[in-house]
């Protein structure tokens, strides 16, 4: 049988639209934007990496968690760089606001907690 093959694709480049047939876009920006918060909290915020986590994007804010005040403050303070940084990336997510909160790690991992 002889047929002919498409030509191969990245799944990166399937998986947008195949988020919107299934009515996954919005899990799969946040999926990817909570991706990049991390990396990005890793270069620009090192001693904060792994204690904050990005929870929702809503609207043009984003509520993200720390596991505490003094990483939180950390946030604030950086906020601005750390918004930029998330906007310029792949896919990135433009934000106006950074609404951070308080939830300490359970078990020593950083656990959202159900925010």
């Amino acid at each position: 049988m002889t047929g002919r093959r498409r030509p191969m694709r990245r799944l990166g480049d399937l998986l947008p639209a195949t988020a919107a047939a299934l009515g996954l876009e919005d899990e799969l920006r946040l999926a990817r934007a909570m991706a990049a918060w991390d990396r990005i909290v890793s270069e620009h915020v090192p001693p904060a990496a792994g204690e904050t986590r990005l929870i929702a994007i809503r609207g043009d804010e984003l509520l993200v968690s720390a596991t505490s005040g003094a990483v939180a403050a950390e946030l604030r303070l950086r906020a601005p760089t750390l918004l930029g940084a998330l906007a310029a990336a792949p896919n990135g997510v433009r934000a106006r606001e950074l609404r951070i909160a308080v939830r300490p790690a359970a078990g020593g991992r950083h656990d959202p907690g159900g925010v």
